[in-house]
């Protein structure tokens, strides 16, 4: 069928609204040009081919004024269907995709190709090469984030950038070590004030070239030039030194206990000097960019790649947020995910695995927007309002436990206990409410928007007017300019330590634009020596930053999450990765099966 189905699709929609099927519709070869936009030559050519394969019935005018007659013999949803699984067979998702978006298409037939291309993620064996390429398939309900170290900061997009990139030391959260990357060992003085680094030889970037020293300085200075969020981080290192191609040492202004953190971190993932990363993503991790657009992120398996090279030789990563309620999410964990096929899950062959995450949901106020909220009296109210056991006991679903921090261990000594409503009622008064709207906001996510409507009606019986706001992915000013609160939730690294200190410090989460600057202003006051500190007394500092936050009714803590992932029980290498998803790198498929 091919390119004749593409042209009966073409022919269709531009004339078969006005006429029946089987029902001969007067044209011209003119007015077909126009349409196809080709030559009449090429018209001619075309209609052939229709009518060779059953598809118009084609009558040609004879003599001067008389138009000639097509028919179409088929409905276009049929056509289209079958247009649709021929492209999806062939690995053409982009086309498939592009095709639901070109013609109209009512519901009941959506649904029906929707299930097509639900089908197609997961893992699938290509045998059309000597050796059958092992692909993953991945679908996303959101649109993809910049996918840039120097920028990054959403977990899934980082996650990914560390199958691409990567650093010079690892961390090792499970023993508290760091570990050999691209640097193979390294030193730092008796005052940790200077910090040196010795680069692996013949390591190579996915465009080929060796990496070396300078490629290590020009991205930290890439960084710099940008003015990543997360630059404060490195705003101890005064001098950088090139003592060969293979070594580079950073000195510091004052002792940095945490140095080694840092550059462990996905923003000091090592990129070539000699390439935009933006434009042209290139590191030195087990996979490459093949494709990348708004629609999918193409990975493929980095032959050269200087550890061990990945199992799976490719990854599609397909983002459909115009689709998404239709489409299965297959995800490495989350908590409607999936690795398996749609035909394994319904056959039983699957198995789940629980990631207790290391973060929590919670809700943030918006203090740049004048309302209410400011008073504290009304964020104590909301505090009861958006309950910790309530919230669990009736929404359930992957909230394990109520939350009083960032992390599960911290919220553990707390005791917990469920106020009534009257008392916030009571609060609200205190705090001078007289029926003002409440805005706020979420993310288009079913944890958020089930988090909402609940709160949204525990409001409604106090007389406290909440009004949902639905955000367009991470939309911040929209956020920042519209609503009262927002929902949210923090997932954070392996190295925790690191996690809560980025938290507190980067500059593109919602944090920093919501607080004020004398509140922002409070936080770095306490967090001021957490640097210079050793691990043990850095985790108390960040302690007193989170009792800030929630003494003063800035975050109302809700529950720690638990992300499951559906796994095919053919799949192999299940090796924890960052975020609690799976490390990529490490999966396989036991031969004969998909």
């Amino acid at each position: 069928m091919d390119t004749s189905s593409m042209h009966y699709l073409c022919l269709a929609a531009a004339l078969s609204p006005a006429y029946s099927l089987q029902q001969p519709i007067p044209v011209t070869i003119e007015q077909l040009t126009g349409i196809l936009h080709c030559t009449p030559r090429n018209v001619k050519f075309i209609l052939r081919k229709l009518e060779e394969q059953q598809l118009i019935a084609w009558i040609p005018g004879r003599g001067r004024g008389n138009r000639s007659q097509m028919t179409f013999l088929r409905h276009i949803d049929e056509v289209l269907e079958e247009r649709f699984q021929e492209l999806v067979s062939k690995g053409r998702i982009k086309s498939a995709i592009e095709l639901i978006g070109q013609y109209p298409v009512n519901e009941p037939l959506k649904e029906r190709l929707l299930a097509v291309l639900d089908k197609q993620m997961g893992f699938w064996s290509e045998t059309g090469s000597t050796f059958g390429q092992e692909v993953l398939r991945i679908s996303r309900n959101r649109a993809m984030e910049k996918l840039d170290p120097a920028s990054v900061y959403t977990a899934f997009e980082t996650y990914l950038l560390g199958h691409i990139c990567s650093t010079l030391i690892t961390y090792d959260a499970q023993n508290g070590v760091f570990l050999p990357g691209l640097a193979h060992t390294w030193e730092a003085n008796e005052s940790s004030t200077s910090y040196l680094f010795y680069l692996r030889k013949g390591v190579r970037f996915h465009h080929g070239r060796m990496m070396t020293s300078r490629d290590v300085k020009e991205t930290l200075q890439r960084l710099i030039g940008l003015k990543s969020p997360a630059i404060c981080h490195f705003e101890d290192i005064i001098h950088v030194e090139l003592e060969g191609d293979y070594v580079i040492r950073f000195d510091l202004v004052q002792p940095n206990l945490f140095f080694l953190h840092l550059f462990s971190s996905i923003y000091m993932s090592i990129v070539p000097y000699d390439v935009d990363f933006a434009a042209h993503p290139v590191g030195t991790g087990p996979y490459q960019v093949l494709d990348l657009s708004q629609d999918v992120l193409v990975l493929s398996a980095y032959d050269l790649y200087y550890g061990i090279r990945p199992l799976l030789d490719r990854v599609e990563i397909w983002y459909l947020p115009h689709l998404a309620s239709g489409v299965r999410q297959y995800q490495l964990t989350g908590a409607s995910t999936s690795l398996s096929s749609v035909a394994a899950a319904e056959e039983g062959r699957s198995h789940s695995i629980d990631y207790p995450a290391v973060g929590c949901r919670y809700m943030l106020f918006n203090f740049r927007k004048e309302g209410v909220h400011h008073h504290p009296a009304v964020r104590q109210a909301m505090r009861i309002l958006y309950n910790q056991l309530a919230l669990i006991r009736e929404l359930g679903g992957n909230r394990i436990m109520p939350a009083d921090s960032f992390l599960p261990w911290q919220s553990s000594k707390y005791e917990f206990a469920e106020p009534q409503l009257e008392e916030a009622r009571a609060l609200l008064e205190e705090g001078g409410y007289r029926g003002e709207v409440v805005k706020l906001a979420y993310r288009p996510c079913k944890e958020d928007q089930d988090e909402a409507i609940w709160l949204q009606e525990r409001c409604r019986k106090i007389g406290l007017q909440l009004e949902l706001h639905p955000l367009a992915d991470y939309d911040l000013p929209d956020l920042v300019n519209h609503a009262d609160l927002v929902i949210c939730e923090e997932v954070l690294e392996d190295d925790w330590q690191w996690g809560m200190i980025n938290y507190f410090r980067n500059e593109s989460n919602y944090l920093h634009h919501l607080l004020l600057d004398s509140q922002k202003s409070e936080l770095t006051e306490v967090l001021k020596p957490f640097a210079r500190l050793a691990a043990g007394e850095r985790a108390e500092v960040l302690e007193l930053a989170e009792g800030k936050l929630r003494d003063n009714g800035w975050v109302l803590y809700g529950c720690h999450m638990n992300k499951k992932a559906q796994l095919s029980q053919n799949l192999f290498g299940l090796e924890p990765g960052s975020f609690g998803f799976l490390d990529i790198s490490k999966l396989w498929v036991k031969s004969g099966f998909q």
